[in-house]
């Protein structure tokens, strides 16, 4: 039987609908867990049955190169990270679109002295966040350990091996959680506690989610995080707890408009939800466990959750997003060349140091005193010292594009060194604290 003109019509009239359903699909590209990404997209689509969440789920760096790379008009729609300097660089390529009218009203300006949402309105703070220090409790009652309170507990030959974090150059909140010891403690003295603390980890993760999975499941004792990650494990029911250090800083988490991008009204439409009242509420979510932008009076929040202005007032750090998108490829390759890839190396020489240290507090020897101080200083020491990180030249090379031979040719050259030099400093200083302790025997 042959369809009638009723028919033929109301089968194009649905063609037509399902193609407009699917013309409205919103593409997110997020370094987000999926527990966070599918509560949004799961409330905004029953809202909004005719626009669609797509996510992209890639970590910071990642993200930057894959929106950077897409020609106008295929771009994703929607950048959405923790890192705010890592929307400095997407604005200052011109990669983000104007969003300064989809933020809530309701927002306070700051939280401490950092604005919630970019001045020039590139960006908006979604969520806020600080950086701190989760521990499994029953991992730790095990091993008889003290739950640690500062980052400078972690340097203790008692946690050798206990610990666990991830790489800034996999990690966007990695990236923020080192920027905010370097801008806390200062460069040469962070880098110091950084190169202590790694030499005191079990693993250095492949990506941010491992460090939180692996204290979750008891695999690590203590993992240095964004808060959202030991906040989630606490309240989903794991034995695990979170502190913020005295050295912490609290700054938004930040979603934005891409430049060029496919559906930027249907996209403005999802940015404005998230920052809404009804988006906030979602941050309380157990698996989610975020600090909203909204003031918790604002909201229902559980009893005793965060405050994320009070936490702000005690913070000592007033965090620099413009320094650390200065030096953020600097910041990344040192700790890949000198601690991501000579993890084992660093593990060495430290446990040597701690044995040999150990042994010298029952039985005091000069010479290897004077040993074990060597040691600590080629171990522990940054490959690059304050005058050259505050060297503008060399910080623009490692923005410049690696495509470029001579380029590539000039970082290669100095990230090879940096690695050379490490393992060389770090069986040096092993072989120190060897003798040192062989002395003190």
């Amino acid at each position: 039987m042959r369809p009638t003109l009723a028919r033929l019509s109301a089968l194009s009239t649905g063609l037509l609908l399902a193609g407009l359903a699917h013309a409205g699909t919103v593409t997110v590209v997020t370094s987000f867990p999926k527990e966070l990404t599918q509560a949004y997209k799961a409330a905004f689509e029953k809202a909004n049955p005719s626009i669609k969440i797509e996510i992209l789920n890639k970590n910071t760096v990642q993200g930057i190169a894959y929106v950077r790379e897409l020609p106008v008009g295929q771009r994703p729609d929607i950048f959405w990270a923790s890192a705010p300097d890592a929307f400095e660089v997407l604005a200052g390529q011109d990669l983000l679109a104007p969003a300064a009218d989809l933020a809530n009203k309701a927002a306070p300006a700051k939280v401490g002295a950092y604005p919630i949402n970019d001045p020039k309105g590139r960006y908006l703070g979604q969520a806020l966040a600080g950086y701190g220090l989760m521990w499994n409790t029953r991992y730790m009652a095990a091993n008889k350990l003290q739950a640690p309170r500062q980052w400078a507990d972690l340097v203790k030959p008692v946690y050798f091996g206990h610990v666990a974090m991830s790489s800034p150059s996999r990690s966007g909140t990695t990236h923020l959680t080192v920027e905010t010891m370097l801008q806390g403690e200062g460069w040469e003295k962070g880098w110091n506690q950084l190169l202590q603390i790694a030499g005191n980890c079990a693993a250095i993760t492949e990506r941010s989610f491992g460090v939180p999975d692996g204290v979750n499941n008891g695999q690590f004792g203590i993992g240095l995080v964004i808060d959202f990650f030991g906040l989630a494990g606490k309240y989903s029911g794991f034995p695990v707890d979170f502190v913020y250090p005295d050295v912490t800083a609290v700054v938004p988490a930040n979603i934005a408009l891409v430049s060029g991008s496919k559906n930027p009204d249907e996209a403005r439409q999802f940015i404005r939800y998230t920052v809404s009242t009804e988006g906030q509420q979602l941050l309380f979510d157990p698996k989610i466990s975020r600090l909203p932008i909204l003031p918790l009076k604002q909201l229902q929040a559980p009893a005793g959750y965060p405050d994320a202005f009070e936490i702000a007032k005690r913070a000592k750090v007033a965090f620099n997003a413009d320094l650390s998108e200065s030096r953020y490829n600097v910041v990344s390759a040192m700790f890949d060349q000198t601690i991501t890839f000579r993890i084992k190396e660093l593990q060495a020489a430290t446990k040597a140091i701690h044995e040999a240290e150990a042994a010298l507090a029952k039985k005091p020897n000069a010479a290897a005193q004077a040993m074990v101080k060597q040691a600590r200083e080629l171990a522990f020491s940054p490959a690059v010292g304050q005058g050259m990180a505050g060297n503008k030249d060399f910080l623009d090379l490692f923005t410049k594009n690696k495509k470029d031979a001579a380029v590539n040719k000039q970082i290669t050259g100095l990230e090879d060194t940096w690695s050379r030099h490490a393992k060389d400093n770090y069986e040096r200083a092993r072989t120190l604290a060897q003798q040192a302790l062989a002395q003190a025997r």
